[in-house]
């Protein structure tokens, strides 16, 4: 599978910024996403990515980390935080910025070590694709945590981009994407946007309580899952 977002991180990262990345969707027409996005400082965060960081304790993984913008601030911090992306281009571009320790691995397989933060930022959760992969993903995450830790996320209610009584037949959060960056395609990927209702009886189910730190008028808010 051809890693186009790693691709566009690594020209951005040598300079070569001209390109537009551009993301693909069933439901409506392509959008651009901008790539500077992915390499942003202390003082462009929001404050909900920042109220997700000042939360952050003990050994830190951030999974989903792009550019590695959210483990370069932690370790500014003098955090232990450890990038984790499934990109080799991400992979190469977080080595390149200074990001300390960085691997590259996929989530649902990786289990070689315990944290006391587990950090998905940018909807970074999202990775799990369906509700069902939540599922699959938080008993998974179980075996992540040390006793007492946490996971930090953000996530959305996207039923805005629906009209009335046009509702997919599957959970509406549960989105079909593929990137596109200099004329190369990747393969299409399920991302789950997931409802603070939703989530929370999930994460129930998963044996979790979920706390929510911010919210905004839009249906973004930032949480916190521990272990019941």
């Amino acid at each position: 599978m051809q890693d186009v977002l790693g691709e566009a991180l690594k020209d951005y990262q040598q300079g070569n910024g001209r390109y537009k990345l551009w993301i693909h969707n069933k439901y409506g027409r392509k959008e651009e996403m901008p790539v500077p996005v992915y390499f942003r400082s202390e003082k462009d965060m929001s404050p909900g990515e920042l109220l997700a960081m000042e939360g952050c304790t003990g050994q830190v993984l951030d999974i989903g980390a792009a550019a590695g913008c959210h483990s370069l601030i932690l370790q500014q911090r003098n955090f232990p935080v450890t990038a984790m992306d499934i990109s080799a281009g991400a992979v190469w571009v977080m080595k390149q910025r200074g990001v300390k320790k960085v691997i590259q691995a996929d989530i649902f397989s990786w289990k070689k070590k315990q944290f006391d933060t587990l950090l998905f930022l940018m909807n970074g959760i999202g990775l799990a694709g369906t509700l069902n992969g939540l599922q699959i993903l938080l008993h998974h995450l179980k075996q992540l945590l040390k006793p007492g830790g946490h996971i930090l996320f953000d996530s959305s209610d996207v039923k805005y981009m629906y009209a009335p009584k046009k509702f997919p037949a599957h959970y509406y959060g549960e989105i079909d994407y593929r990137y596109e960056y200099r004329g190369n395609f990747s393969a299409w990927f399920k991302w789950l946007y997931a409802d603070q209702l939703t989530m929370q009886s999930i994460a129930s189910h998963c044996g979790f309580t979920m706390e929510v730190l911010e919210e905004d008028d839009s249906g973004q808010y930032f949480g916190r899952l521990m272990l019941q």
